[in-house]
């Protein structure tokens, strides 16, 4: 298995590991496992948390477990919707680094846009002052629109290095993924496999691509499996992947894509997966979590 990690190089210089592991709805005695393991035992090196997932302690844990130096770890974050605002932010980046129990993040992500522009702007001037601060190495945003991006970059001049959306065969997000190529924003997927359950916004769809037979069939011409083939085609795409998991052998066989590769025919094939079906809300429908 090859744990040569592909990177991609962010507007700020720094190289951010293209495939990493996510933690999201796991509890803190699983986290610190599946970090330890990931980081330790698997390859990895990009872990991607966020304040609301309540594990922020867990992965600082598994990441000091793991043996492995800080300095080849990229540690992402993210504020959480309850603490937008430039006084709110800057206690909140401090909460998360005692935390985490480090000095700084790779990078620093507003987890939603919410329904506030003025606030929305307050906010991300607060990461750059937290960025200029030493806090972050990047910053960036999650599940932002381009009108959301056009208003940031509008009122500040400051673009970010990241964003962070849900995007997977279903959900292809084309023209985001153009809109930030103009603008030099990586482009970075959460529930990349198409999520669990039956979806949480307001127009969820059931995630059926695991067993979807697209996907299945390609996998089997490769001897792989459909997520497998997944995060392939989120690695070929030149997106940034994080699928989450705790158990060992899935951790492994994430990264264990690193020495196959689809040809123009499958790439066709799950392109014409992309139907626009969310698995989480639609970034213009939520405001969970805010507060004036």
């Amino acid at each position: 298995m090859s744990t040569d990690l592909p990177t991609i190089e962010l507007s700020t210089g720094a190289l951010i590991p293209q495939l990493g592991l996510g933690v999201w709805q796991a509890d803190d005695s699983d986290t610190e496992k599946a970090v330890e393991y990931a980081i330790g035992t698997a390859g990895y090196r990009h872990i991607d948390t966020a304040a609301a997932y309540g594990n922020e302690a867990a992965v600082g844990r598994g990441i000091t477990a793991s043996g492995v130096d800080r300095g080849d770890v990229f540690v992402t974050t993210k504020l959480w919707n309850a603490d937008h605002g430039r006084d709110r932010a800057h206690r909140a980046i401090d909460a998360s680094l005692e935390r985490l129990g480090l000095d700084h993040v790779d990078l620093y992500l507003i987890h939603w846009p919410l329904q506030n522009r003025d606030r929305m702007i307050e906010t991300w001037q607060a990461l750059v002052e937290i960025r200029d601060a030493g806090k972050a190495s990047a910053i960036g945003v999650s599940n932002f629109e381009p009108h959301h991006l056009d208003a940031i970059i509008d009122a500040t001049g400051e673009v970010p290095a990241v964003d962070q959306v849900e995007l997977h065969p279903r959900l292809a997000q084309r023209d985001l993924r153009s809109y930030c190529a103009t603008k030099g924003i990586a482009v970075e997927a959460w529930s990349p496999l198409g999520g669990s359950g039956s979806g949480w916004g307001a127009d969820s769809s059931p995630n059926t691509l695991l067993t979807d037979p697209a996907l299945t069939g390609i996998g089997e011409r490769h001897g792989r499996s459909a997520a497998q083939v997944m995060i392939r085609w989120h690695l070929q795409n030149g997106v940034i992947v994080i699928p989450k998991s705790v158990h060992e052998e899935r951790i492994a066989q994430n990264i264990d894509v690193l020495d196959f590769e689809l040809d123009d025919a499958d790439m066709a094939a799950i392109a014409a997966l992309d139907t626009g079906a969310r698995v989480g809300a639609h970034p213009d429908e939520l405001a969970l979590g805010a507060r004036d």
